[in-house]
């Protein structure tokens, strides 16, 4: 593994979270500059920079956590402070905080922000008359001003990347089966095999991938004051991805017995060519069900064929070469055909 790799990230944080950074961080350091007088207003600032996350709802987890170990490591300074500020007090402290970060089964930051809390008030207290109250009340003002300018600044809404996501996979669903569907009537050569079952199973992480994005937006629609207008959307979006999520299990299996049972006579069975049909159809209708989705069926969906997998499928006999392949290709398109018809 590279250097690089431990401190560098393939995704920059958006620009708008930098200048909301930014701005918590610089107003908290003037405000609490102004409103506290003393030392300067390092605790406040530290706050407000962590408050800013996201979404509202880790702003206000980070806002509790930074607070209430401010809250105990400061006590835990003030405890011990009467000992002097020597080096082996603040060793003490830091192994206090730390066993008491144990005991209560914090959370790592709360922890950490305990131990750091007891470090800072016992290293510039250098005993200031009421410093340890002042440094609990410069982080409460902190993490309220961090708070409030995440909620000001254009609260963050993540909907955006689910229906991105949403839209990808479901795209690539569709072109998995329309894929599946040329192969069972074209020759095959080995590594075409391989390649469609690979392809087939790179799905399941698009899915993945898909459901933490929906997850995502639902957490940044918590505390948030513009909800309401995309609250349904992400509940549609969650529908989706429920029915697109099994018919890709009936996908990949109808794939891996394809693969697993191929030959080249078997584009030669008449129904074959029908199951191939009906994949199409089941495309175009998870393209369809996409669309309902994003509510932009009506007027402006594209003129397409209008029916699910509603055509009946004539099965002829298969040859007693071809019949576990037929009926277990058979078996998961009536279910891809019972999920399709649950939305259309």
């Amino acid at each position: 593994m590279r250097m690089s790799a431990t401190f560098l990230t393939a995704q920059r944080s958006p620009v708008l979270q930098v200048v909301k950074s930014a701005i918590a961080t610089v107003a908290a350091w003037f405000v609490a500059g102004w409103l506290i007088p003393g030392p300067l207003p390092v605790f406040a600032a530290i706050a407000a920079l962590l408050v800013v996350q996201p979404s509202l709802n880790q702003s206000f987890a980070k806002a509790v956590e930074r607070t209430v170990g401010v809250i105990v490591g400061v006590a835990v300074a003030g405890v011990l402070g009467f000992l002097g500020t020597a080096s082996w007090v603040v060793a003490i402290a830091v192994v206090v905080a730390l066993l008491l970060a144990w005991v209560l089964k914090v959370t790592p930051g709360t922890g950490n922000q305990m131990a750091i809390s007891a470090i800072l008030v016992l290293a510039l207290s250098t005993g200031t008359p009421g410093y340890a109250l002042d440094r609990i009340l410069e982080t409460l003002l902190g993490a309220v001003i961090g708070f409030i300018v995440n909620v000001a600044v254009v609260p963050p809404v993540a909907v955006a990347p689910a229906r991105a996501s949403v839209d990808a996979f479901g795209a690539e669903l569709a072109d998995s089966l329309d894929r599946l569907a040329a192969a069972l009537q074209s020759p095959q050569t080995p590594e075409q095999l391989t390649e469609l079952l690979v392809t087939a199973r790179l799905m399941r992480q698009m899915r993945d991938a898909a459901d933490a994005a929906i997850g995502a937006g639902l957490e940044s629609l918590t505390l948030n004051p513009r909800a309401g207008r995309h609250r349904a959307e992400l509940g549609e979006l969650r529908t989706a991805m429920d029915r697109f999520t099994t018919i890709v299990t009936q996908t990949v299996g109808m794939t891996r017995t394809f693969v697993d049972r191929y030959d080249d006579t078997l584009r030669a069975e008449p129904t074959v060519g029908a199951i191939a049909e009906q994949l199409r159809r089941a495309a175009h209708d998870v393209r369809l069900a996409l669309q309902r989705a994003e509510g932009t069926v009506g007027e402006a969906a594209p003129a397409v064929e209008p029916a699910a997998l509603t055509t009946p499928l004539e099965v002829a006999a298969p040859s007693s070469d071809h019949w576990i392949l037929v009926g277990s290709l058979l078996v998961d398109l009536r279910r891809i055909h019972e999920t399709l018809a649950e939305d259309l």
